[in-house]
């Protein structure tokens, strides 16, 4: 049987970013904008996601020889290529295949809704906010952005980079919450009703870990199985603040 998957695959969600202690404060104040100048591609780390990066750090490091990532991509979006550089510090870089920013594992495009609250959305786009609540989030476009779909459709993409490419490494993959989730959609072959009953259930944690390794007793050539699900042990065990804010901008539920 030939393997076509990476050997092991972490998910990593960018460390607490200023946007998400932006958009908190806007939110616990029923405002209707996000106070940011920065475009989202250029939000940087706050304090406490640069801890929360290094806590992580440690983690990665302390795994066994030949058990740490191989091979590190990132999204382009500095909050998320400073969580990887952080993470990249404690590995040995010898060791590391390739270090690539993907714009394809970009956020996802909120478009016109862009730094808006869910206040927001509600009073300056009613018409916007009814679709998206009867349409739901899986399938509702924004103009000018994208949907989960949209998102769902570009990572098929980095799946066949990671056969073609990565086949039998260990890969890193730091990202953002949507996308952490999207990729939840494809590797487990779940459907629209079961990813969004995981992402009512809760947030995807700042640095936590959602990570897969391949099994070859899985179908007629093996797959991938789920090892560690939104897992935040590393912060806890020193201590660091664990946070869970959403991304921009703040939507309602579907």
């Amino acid at each position: 049987m030939e393997q076509k998957w990476p050997q092991e695959i972490w998910l990593v969600r960018h460390g607490q970013s200023a946007g998400n202690v932006a958009r908190d404060i806007a939110e616990a104040a029923a405002g209707h904008h996000i106070d940011i100048a920065d475009r989202d591609v250029d939000v940087p780390l706050s304090e406490l996601g640069m801890r929360q990066s290094e806590a992580l750090a440690s983690w990665f490091a302390a795994l066994p020889e030949g058990e740490r990532p191989n091979a590190v991509l990132h999204s382009p979006y500095r909050r998320a290529r400073e969580t990887a550089d952080i993470l990249m510090q404690r590995l040995d870089r010898s060791e590391l295949l390739a270090v690539q920013a993907d714009e394809r594992l970009r956020e996802k495009e909120f478009g016109i809704l862009d730094r808006l609250t869910t206040h927001g959305i509600a009073h300056h786009h009613p018409e916007l906010y009814e679709q998206r609540r009867h349409v739901g989030k899986f399938y509702f476009r924004p103009p000018g952005g994208e949907s989960w779909c949209d998102v769902i459709l570009r990572l098929r993409s980095v799946m066949d980079t990671l056969e073609r490419e990565f086949c039998r490494e260990r890969v890193l993959i730091v990202a953002h919450q949507v996308t952490v989730n999207c990729f939840r959609y494809l590797f487990e072959h779940l459907d629209e009703a079961t990813i969004l009953e995981f992402d009512r259930a809760g947030d995807v944690p700042n640095c936590s870990v959602t990570s897969y390794r391949f099994d070859p007793t899985l179908g007629k050539r093996g797959d991938l199985a789920l090892n560690l699900l939104n897992f935040i042990a590393p912060l806890e065990a020193t201590g660091t603040p664990v946070t869970a804010g959403k991304d921009l901008p703040a939507a309602p539920k579907a």
